[in-house]
């Protein structure tokens, strides 16, 4: 049996899809996400399960080379060597304006430094966790923000 062969008996189907489109497709090897639980890494013929998505970066392992996702919060429902993840927005790292990403974030951590009377925190706050999200998935970076 050829190595590739071999290789296709570990993959299993990632979908990640927002209200807008599908965004990844695909047979990876492996997918590390976060949920509120924690960190979850997952394999073929993983137990079946659901669970929520914190906003952040996850990543999955497609022929041995790592990618990486931004994505808002959202749910995802493993079933039958099929991992579906559904969340308001996701951009995979190598489709992301950095530029465009850094202002979001000078914008979110200036509002938060501001702390004027009235500001609605908790937009700010978010809108900080996905300029970082995105900032760590466009460098290749899976770190908790």
């Amino acid at each position: 049996m050829a190595p590739e062969d071999k290789s296709k008996h570990k993959e299993f189907t990632l979908e990640i899809i927002t209200p807008e489109r599908v965004v990844v497709e695909d047979e990876v090897e492996s997918v590390v996400l976060s949920s509120p639980e924690g960190y979850f890494g997952i394999l073929r013929n993983h137990a079946p399960f659901i669970g929520g998505l914190n906003i952040g970066v996850l990543k999955f392992r497609k022929d041995g080379k790592l990618h990486w996702v931004a994505s808002d919060n959202g749910v995802f429902e493993m079933s039958g060597n099929k991992l579906r993840i559904m969340t308001d927005a996701a951009e995979r790292g190598e489709d992301i304006n950095v530029l465009r990403a850094k202002q979001a974030y000078e914008r979110a951590k200036r509002r938060l430094d501001e702390k004027r009377t009235g500001m609605d925190y908790l937009r700010a706050e978010l809108a900080l966790k996905r300029s970082l999200a995105r900032l760590k998935a466009a460098a290749g970076e899976c770190k908790s923000s």
